[in-house]
């Protein structure tokens, strides 16, 4: 058994300061996913730094309209949140999606944006994989992989983010508040995750030391209207095949905002960028809608048993988009 130092941080500053101090540092938030990792053998920290009593806990109130919300506010808060289901139902629909009430409970906004994969291959020690152990290979390129990325993937790595959250926060254009040693920065969430590339062990943009400290939610146009959906394997506690979280503004029938991610196809939530810019001051007949969709997904490399998920993706959201712009 290798020993695990504990650090209960009593300040931002003190735990950014722990956890910088130690090259194996893991924040402990909710644990719903590090400490499965830790009994698994896969996450080997040297010293936990607790974070759970920080004032990170809230969902606040901006005064130009956004919300922020703060690390360690529960992913049950969070979704039960009169404001956010309010304003940004797509978002509260993916919390409630994801993982079972009881994890809900526990499972915190910042830790949700951390998790790792849920790649089989990276969950087994005893396997090759290139996001556990640099270099030694990915099992999932000719092993089971219907599940896995159809976007974005590498020869290195082909898994997938499991975060319904993320999805949500990438077609709304959130922002994550990082602080660490040298002071605070602002990602966008469509940055802050990483696609794997050459270096797949690196999930995110976050630097040694660096916490997460909010995500702050920017005003949605007046009149939008948003939607999660998400395929999966059975109705509940299972991570998505495809989702889509949409958000759309329109003006005389015309688009005038469109904030269109996947879940489920790629390392990161995938924003569409290419569907959104074709669909941007047309009308969204189902012809102009999967003519967008396409485009998009036309750069797709399916692994030998995951083609499936192209059209499951390509149908989703259609249909989320089609619920979008009918008529009340």
């Amino acid at each position: 058994m290798k020993p695990v130092s504990y650090v209960r941080a009593r300040s931002v500053e003190e735990a950014t300061a722990a956890h910088a101090g130690r090259g194996e540092a893991r924040y402990l938030g909710g644990g719903t996913n590090l400490v499965d990792l830790m009994k698994l053998g896969v996450e080997r920290p040297e010293v936990l730094v607790d974070i759970t009593r920080l004032p990170l806990d809230q969902v606040e109130e901006q005064p130009d309209g956004a919300l922020r919300l703060g690390a360690t506010v529960r992913n049950s808060d969070l979704a039960a949140h009169s404001l956010l289901r309010e304003r940004y139902p797509v978002v509260s629909q993916a919390v409630l999606s994801g993982a079972s009430g009881q994890l809900r409970n526990v499972a915190t906004t910042g830790g949700n944006l951390l998790q790792r994969t849920r790649c089989a291959y990276f969950q087994d020690v005893s396997k090759p994989c290139n996001k556990r152990v640099p270099g030694s290979g990915c099992a999932a390129l000719d092993g089971v992989n219907h599940d896995h990325a159809v976007l974005g993937h590498s020869p290195h790595c082909v898994a997938t983010h499991p975060s319904d959250l993320a999805v949500a926060l990438a077609a709304v254009d959130a922002v994550v508040e990082l602080t660490g040693p040298g002071g605070g920065r602002a990602v966008p969430v469509t940055d802050f995750l990483r696609l794997p590339e050459d270096v797949p062990e690196r999930d995110t943009v976050i630097s040694h030391g660096e916490l997460i400290t909010a995500v702050v939610l920017p005003p949605l146009p007046p009149g939008s209207v948003s939607r999660y959906r998400k395929a999966r394997e059975r109705a509940s506690y299972a991570f998505a095949l495809a989702s889509v979280a949409a958000v759309l503004q329109l003006e005389d029938g015309v688009v005038s905002h469109l904030g269109l991610a996947f879940g489920g196809l790629a390392h990161r939530p995938w924003r569409a960028r290419r569907t959104e810019a074709a669909l941007l001051g047309a009308r969204p007949t189902p012809e102009a809608v999967a003519q967008a969709l396409d485009a998009e997904l036309a750069e797709a490399v399916p692994l030998r048993d995951n083609a499936y998920k192209v059209s499951l993706a390509r149908d989703l959201a259609a249909q989320v988009l089609g619920s979008l712009t009918a008529p009340a």
